[in-house]
């Protein structure tokens, strides 16, 4: 794993939780790992790793993700079998 999806990684599972993670660096490692990031209307997005699906929206007009949005990543992550 390259050492800038590992970072987003151990960022995503750090308490406390971090508001200044970048959404499009969740979807990298989304895709990293196998998944897939698809579109849908507006700034909605489902991710797919694993036959696991989380639907968000994109976050704006800011581009860092929203805690919640970190939780639920964690999350969807852990869903998926992924752990840091």
């Amino acid at each position: 794993m390259k050492n800038r999806h590992r970072k987003t990684l151990e960022a995503i599972f750090r308490t406390p939780t971090s508001a200044s993670i970048v959404f499009a660096d969740i979807e990298a490692l989304v895709v990293h790992l196998g998944g897939a990031v698809l579109e849908r209307e507006g700034s909605r997005v489902k991710l797919v790793l694993q036959g696991i699906q989380w639907r968000c929206h994109r976050p704006h007009p800011g581009k860092e993700a929203k805690r919640y949005q970190v939780e639920e990543a964690r999350v969807f992550l852990r869903r998926a079998g992924v752990e840091p």
